[in-house]
Protein backbone atom coordinates (compact mmCIF):
# COMPACT_ATOMS: atom_id res chain seq x y z
CA UNK A 1 0.00 0.00 0.00
CA UNK A 2 2.86 2.41 0.86
CA UNK A 3 5.61 1.02 -1.39
CA UNK A 4 5.13 3.67 -4.09
CA UNK A 5 5.26 6.44 -1.49
CA UNK A 6 8.39 5.03 0.14
CA UNK A 7 10.01 4.56 -3.29
CA UNK A 8 9.64 8.32 -3.82
CA UNK A 9 11.78 8.95 -0.73
CA UNK A 10 14.28 6.14 -1.38
CA UNK A 11 17.05 8.24 -3.06
CA UNK A 12 17.14 10.60 -0.06
CA UNK A 13 16.98 7.71 2.43
CA UNK A 14 19.97 6.14 0.65
CA UNK A 15 22.02 9.33 1.07
CA UNK A 16 20.99 9.79 4.70
CA UNK A 17 21.88 6.18 5.55
CA UNK A 18 25.41 6.83 4.31
CA UNK A 19 25.60 10.10 6.27
CA UNK A 20 24.26 8.47 9.44
CA UNK A 21 27.65 6.81 9.99
CA UNK A 22 28.95 10.13 11.34
CA UNK A 23 25.75 11.40 12.99
CA UNK A 24 22.04 10.58 13.19
CA UNK A 25 19.95 11.94 10.31
CA UNK A 26 16.34 13.14 10.13
CA UNK A 27 14.07 13.44 7.10
CA UNK A 28 10.80 15.35 7.28
CA UNK A 29 8.14 13.52 5.26
CA UNK A 30 4.95 14.85 3.72
CA UNK A 31 2.07 13.56 5.85
CA UNK A 32 -0.41 13.92 2.97
CA UNK A 33 1.58 11.44 0.83
CA UNK A 34 0.96 8.74 3.42
CA UNK A 35 -2.62 9.66 4.23
CA UNK A 36 -3.52 9.44 0.54
CA UNK A 37 -1.82 6.08 0.16
CA UNK A 38 -3.29 4.67 3.37
CA UNK A 39 -6.72 4.28 4.80
CA UNK A 40 -6.92 7.94 5.78
CA UNK A 41 -6.79 7.31 9.50
CA UNK A 42 -4.08 9.20 11.30
CA UNK A 43 -3.19 6.62 13.93
CA UNK A 44 -0.47 4.03 13.58
CA UNK A 45 2.12 6.16 11.80
CA UNK A 46 4.76 5.68 14.49
CA UNK A 47 7.28 2.82 14.26
CA UNK A 48 10.88 1.69 14.71
CA UNK A 49 12.73 -0.75 12.45
CA UNK A 50 15.97 -2.33 13.64
CA UNK A 51 18.22 -3.66 10.89
CA UNK A 52 20.75 -6.04 12.44
CA UNK A 53 23.11 -8.30 10.48
CA UNK A 54 21.30 -7.51 7.23
CA UNK A 55 17.81 -8.35 8.48
CA UNK A 56 14.90 -6.74 10.29
CA UNK A 57 15.53 -7.62 13.93
CA UNK A 58 12.28 -6.50 15.55
CA UNK A 59 8.59 -7.22 15.00
CA UNK A 60 7.12 -4.76 12.49
CA UNK A 61 4.32 -6.85 10.98
CA UNK A 62 1.69 -4.88 12.90
CA UNK A 63 2.64 -1.72 10.98
CA UNK A 64 2.05 -1.86 7.23
CA UNK A 65 3.89 1.45 6.95
CA UNK A 66 7.03 -0.04 8.56
CA UNK A 67 6.75 -3.33 6.67
CA UNK A 68 6.51 -1.56 3.32
CA UNK A 69 9.51 0.65 4.14
CA UNK A 70 11.60 -2.39 5.11
CA UNK A 71 10.56 -4.18 1.90
CA UNK A 72 11.47 -1.19 -0.30
CA UNK A 73 14.79 -0.69 1.49
CA UNK A 74 15.82 -4.34 1.27
CA UNK A 75 14.92 -4.41 -2.45
CA UNK A 76 17.30 -1.52 -3.20
CA UNK A 77 20.78 -2.84 -4.06
CA UNK A 78 22.76 -0.01 -2.48
CA UNK A 79 20.70 0.10 0.71
CA UNK A 80 20.76 -3.70 0.98
CA UNK A 81 24.57 -3.60 0.82
CA UNK A 82 24.71 -0.92 3.54
CA UNK A 83 22.37 -2.96 5.74
CA UNK A 84 24.54 -6.06 5.22
CA UNK A 85 27.61 -4.17 6.47
CA UNK A 86 26.08 -1.99 9.23
CA UNK A 87 23.34 -2.03 11.85
CA UNK A 88 20.72 0.72 11.67
CA UNK A 89 17.67 1.92 13.54
CA UNK A 90 15.02 3.66 11.44
CA UNK A 91 12.10 5.30 13.22
CA UNK A 92 9.13 7.45 12.33
CA UNK A 93 7.52 9.75 14.87
CA UNK A 94 4.02 11.24 14.91
CA UNK A 95 5.32 14.45 13.29
CA UNK A 96 6.33 12.42 10.22
CA UNK A 97 10.04 12.74 10.85
CA UNK A 98 12.03 9.72 9.75
CA UNK A 99 15.16 9.26 11.89
CA UNK A 100 18.08 7.18 10.65
CA UNK A 101 20.67 6.09 13.19
CA UNK A 102 23.82 4.07 12.54
CA UNK A 103 24.22 1.47 15.30
CA UNK A 104 27.64 0.11 14.43
CA UNK A 105 29.45 -1.82 11.77
CA UNK A 106 28.99 -5.57 11.51
CA UNK A 107 32.30 -7.31 12.20
CA UNK A 108 33.44 -9.99 9.83
CA UNK A 109 33.21 -13.40 11.51
CA UNK A 110 36.51 -14.58 12.84
CA UNK A 111 37.86 -17.79 11.37
CA UNK A 112 38.76 -20.26 14.07
CA UNK A 113 42.09 -21.99 13.71
CA UNK A 114 41.74 -25.68 13.08
CA UNK A 115 43.06 -27.86 15.81
CA UNK A 116 46.12 -29.88 14.89
CA UNK A 117 45.33 -33.50 14.32
CA UNK A 118 47.60 -35.96 16.18
CA UNK A 119 49.91 -37.73 13.75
Amino acid sequence: MYTTTWSKYLPVIRILLKRSVTEAQTLSLNRIDFERAGSGRKAGYKFTIEFTKGKVANLISSSLLASDLATVMLADEIIFQLIQENNYEISLNTRFQLSLKHCGKINAPEIAEEEAMPA
